[in-house]
C-alpha cells in the first residue's frame, strides 16, 4: 500500500519569528512544506537593512529555519516586480498628495500574487504566511477573512484587498494563536528566531525617513510652494508636498500664534493648506476600489465598523456602496486626520467586510 501523497504548502519565509513558526507547524500537521523567500530589495537598501526584511540577514534566518526543519527552501528574486508595484506606488501616492499604504500593495501584488503563481509551478497546493489572521469556508463556497485571535497582533487590516482566488488560495496558521504562543513554537523547535525582534518599519525605508528615501532613489526632487491658511493667506512655503502628510504639526517650518496642522494637501496647486486641530475632524469620506469578502454585491447600505488606519481602533460607520467600485463612509463619530491614500477596512465584528482606498474628499 503507497503512502499518501501529502499536501505541499509553500510558506513565504521572511526570516523572522512568524513564518518560521508557521512553517514548523505546518511540518508538525504532516503537509509537505518548501520554504520561499521573497527577494524584494533594490540593491541600494540592502547595505543600510542588514537586520531587516530586505536584507541579507533575513535570508540567512530564513535558509537556517529551512535547514533546521528539514524542508527545501527557495530564493526568488522580484525586486524588478517589487520596484514596480511598491516603490513605483509609494512615490506616485506621495506625488499626488496621498500618504500611501504600501504592506497592503505588497501583499496583494507579490506575496498573493506572486508567490501563488510560484507555488503553482513548484506543485504546492497552497501558500501559507505567518500573518495573524483567520480565513474560514462557508458551505456555499465563499472564503471569509477574520481578525486574528491575538487582538494585539491582528494583521486582517493589511489583507482586506485580497480577493476570493487569492484567499482560497491561502493558509495563516498563526490565527488562532498570539505572539507569545508563536515563540513556544519556535523555541520547542530550537529554532534561531524564537527570540528575534520585530521590525515596524516599512522594509525599503529603514529609518522611517521616507522623504530621504525618495531622494535618494531620484523618485522625487523638491520644488518649492506655498504653505496657506484654509482661507488662502500664504505662511510661509515648502520644498514639495511629498515631504508632508495630514495631520502633521511638526517640521513645517513656519511660525503661527497658535499651533497648526496639515489639513490638506492639494497637488493641483502644490499647496499645503494648514489649519487648527478641529480643522482635521472630518465625520464623512469617500474610499474608492473596493474589495468585498463576504459577497460580490454588497447590500444597499451596511452597518460596520470602520478603520482608517491601521493603528486605529475603528468607529461605529454605515457604509453605501456607489458605482465604478467607490463608496460613501459616513462616520458615527468623526474622527482625526482622515489621510487619502490610506486604507479604509470595514469589520463586522471580527468579520472582514471589506475595504477600500481613501479618496481626496
Amino acid at each position: 500500500m503507497t503512502e499518501e501523497k501529502k499536501t505541499r504548502v509553500l510558506v513565504g519565509m521572511s526570516g523572522g519569528v512568524d513564518s518560521s513558526a508557521t512553517a514548523a507547524l505546518l511540518m508538525e500537521e504532516g503537509y509537505d512544506v518548501v520554504g520561499v523567500t521573497l527577494k524584494l530589495w533594490p540593491q541600494d537598501c540592502v547595505n543600510r537593512a542588514e537586520d531587516k526584511c530586505c536584507g541579507p540577514q533575513a535570508v540567512m534566518d530564513a535558509r537556517s529555519v529551512c535547514h533546521k526543519l528539514g524542508v527545501p527552501y527557495y530564493l526568488i528574486d522580484e525586486a524588478e516586480e517589487f520596484q514596480k508595484q511598491v516603490i513605483n506606488y509609494f512615490a506616485e501616492e506621495y506625488r499626488a498628495g496621498r500618504t500611501p499604504n504600501p504592506c497592503v500593495m505588497c501583499n496583494q501584488k507579490l506575496k498573493f500574487g506572486t508567490l501563488i503563481s510560484r507555488a503553482k509551478k513548484l506543485g504546492a497546493e497552497k501558500i501559507a504566511t505567518g500573518h495573524f489572521a483567520r480565513i474560514e469556508h462557508t458551505p456555499e463556497g465563499r472564503v471569509l477573512l477574520k481578525k486574528g485571535r491575538d487582538s494585539r497582533k491582528d494583521q486582517s487590516y493589511f489583507l482586506f484587498s485580497l480577493r476570493q482566488d487569492q484567499l482560497a488560495f491561502s493558509m495563516f496558521p498563526l490565527g488562532e494563536k498570539t505572539k507569545a504562543d508563536t515563540r513556544e513554537v519556535a523555541r520547542e523547535c530550537n529554532l534561531k528566531t524564537a527570540d528575534k525582534e520585530e521590525s515596524m518599519e516599512i522594509c525599503f525605508v529603514p529609518d522611517k525617513d521616507y522623504g530621504k528615501f525618495l531622494q535618494q532613489a531620484k523618485l522625487v526632487e523638491k520644488h518649492k510652494g506655498e504653505i496657506v491658511d484654509l482661507h488662502g493667506k500664504v505662511l510661509g512655503h515648502h520644498d514639495g508636498i511629498e515631504f508632508y502628510t495630514i495631520g502633521q504639526r511638526k517640521g513645517l517650518g513656519i511660525t503661527t500664534a497658535k499651533p497648526v496642522y496639515v489639513v490638506e494637501l492639494d497637488p493641483a496647486n502644490n499647496r499645503v493648506v494648514v489649519g487648527d486641530e478641529t480643522a482635521l475632524d472630518r465625520d464623512e469620506l469617500i474610499v474608492d476600489r473596493c474589495n468585498w469578502i463576504p459577497y460580490d454585491n454588497p447590500p444597499e447600505t451596511i452597518r460596520v465598523t470602520a478603520k482608517i488606519r491601521y493603528n486605529h481602533l475603528g468607529t461605529p460607520a454605515t457604509v453605501t456602496p456607489l458605482p465604478d467600485g467607490k463608496a460613501k463612509v459616513k462616520l458615527d463619530i468623526p474622527q482625526r486626520a482622515i489621510t487619502p491614500g490610506q486604507a479604509c477596512v470595514f469589520y463586522d465584528d471580527d468579520l472582514v467586510v471589506g475595504g477600500g482606498w481613501i479618496a481626496r474628499s
